[in-house]
């Protein structure tokens, strides 16, 4: 069993903890830290965890084999390196961090003092994403040609104005920073290559406050060469701040797909295509 520390008992920490506490035979949350304890008191009590006065103490205590990062984006890498020079094992919140070389300067640091960094890019986990990863990998994809991510939601309007998520230190990269970086990490996941370029544009569309709500990237990647087969398909987004809809075709059928903020989608069946080769015949 992983005797664990919790080190950002906000909302998203408590829901680390509730994922497991109780519920898990390999790890257990004994202990945690937050800057400000007054807060999590109660339920650091419920959840049976020891509520230290600081990270340092933490990291003092020979009992604990593991902390849980979810503190501010800025404080992840150091917190990583003071970790492992500690000997303790570390699962940090994404994004590992906000600069290059802080990053690689605390995966090296865990490397040479032998301790298991991991962060929670927990896509890659989801089945569907792994299904597509093999079929790539045994070529029933093809080469792969293009991918496609979006991740859209409320977080504009989840935070208070004087939330640290509206502050452009910590959120350097506007949406991309917190969830972008989960189709990101995806689309590396699945394209099995590094990013070569980039091209990138952001705004503020939703608040007159706080840090860029609407961001979009386009990348270039070093794509594996397997055989080029493709198939038909058409797809048009729309998002908006009150819902977003969507029109898209492929071979077989043809939808259209509406979804309010906050309600369920609905979609409406508009056309019928047919296969590829029965188009041929028809032309013929």
């Amino acid at each position: 069993m992983i005797r664990a520390a919790i080190v950002g008992i906000g909302g998203w920490g408590r829901n680390l903890v509730a994922a497991v506490q109780g519920k898990s035979e390999h790890i257990r949350f004994v202990a945690g830290a937050t800057r400000t304890p007054e807060k999590a008191l109660e339920f650091c009590r419920s959840h049976g965890i020891a509520l230290a006065e600081s990270y340092e103490r933490v990291l003092a205590e020979r009992d604990i084999d593991a902390v849980v990062l979810a503190t501010p984006h800025s404080q992840h890498c150091g917190e990583i390196v003071a970790a492992a020079r500690a000997g303790k094992h570390v699962f940090v919140e994404k994004p590992l961090g906000l600069d290059a070389r802080e990053a690689e300067r605390a995966v090296r640091e865990c490397a040479e003092h032998r301790v298991t960094l991991a962060v929670g890019y927990n896509w890659r986990f989801q089945p569907a994403l792994v299904e597509a990863r093999r079929m790539l990998e045994d070529a029933r994809l093809g080469k792969l040609l293009h991918i496609e991510g979006n991740f859209c939601g409320p977080s504009a309007y989840r935070f208070a104005r004087e939330h640290w998520r509206h502050d452009p230190a910590e959120v350097p990269a506007g949406g991309m920073t917190g969830r972008g970086v989960h189709v990101v990490d995806a689309m590396l996941y699945l394209a099995g290559s590094p990013i070569g370029s980039v091209f990138a544009q952001s705004d503020r569309l939703v608040h007159d406050f706080g840090v860029d709500d609407t961001t979009s990237v386009l990348s270039r990647h070093a794509h594996r060469h397997r055989r080029d087969v493709a198939a038909a398909n058409i797809r048009l987004q729309g998002l908006g701040a009150a819902g977003r809809r969507r029109a898209s075709a492929h071979v077989g059928a043809a939808a259209l797909l509406h979804r309010p903020a906050g309600r369920d989608a609905q979609a409406t069946p508009r056309a019928r295509y047919l296969p590829q080769g029965e188009h041929r015949a028809r032309r013929a």
